[in-house]
């Protein structure tokens, strides 16, 4: 996947993604700090062609969702790999 950044002044942040298979989309992350996800059609690759407002919950709920294992897993993960690092119990 190819991600670009580009800071839009007045705006905030846009975080572009560009799938293997073309597809294109983005995160924005305004001055308020909200997010918004930004979906781009075939017909105008620089125009989204919807724009989805998140909230922050919601942000946080897609992103654990998109994570390859959930957080009290890789946080169980860490833990145990700080035990074997200073040889507390496993």
């Amino acid at each position: 996947m190819d991600i670009t950044r580009t800071t839009v002044p007045g705006v905030g942040v846009v975080h572009h993604f560009l799938t293997r298979g073309g597809q294109r989309f983005a995160v924005l992350v305004d001055h308020a700090d909200q997010r918004s996800l930004l979906l781009y059609g075939p017909d105008d690759p620089d125009v989204p062609a919807q724009r989805i407002g998140l909230e922050h919950d919601e942000a946080d709920q897609i992103a654990e969702i998109l994570h390859s294992s959930p957080v009290a897993d890789r946080l169980a993960n860490l833990e145990r790999r700080l035990s074997d690092l200073i040889g507390g119990p496993a």
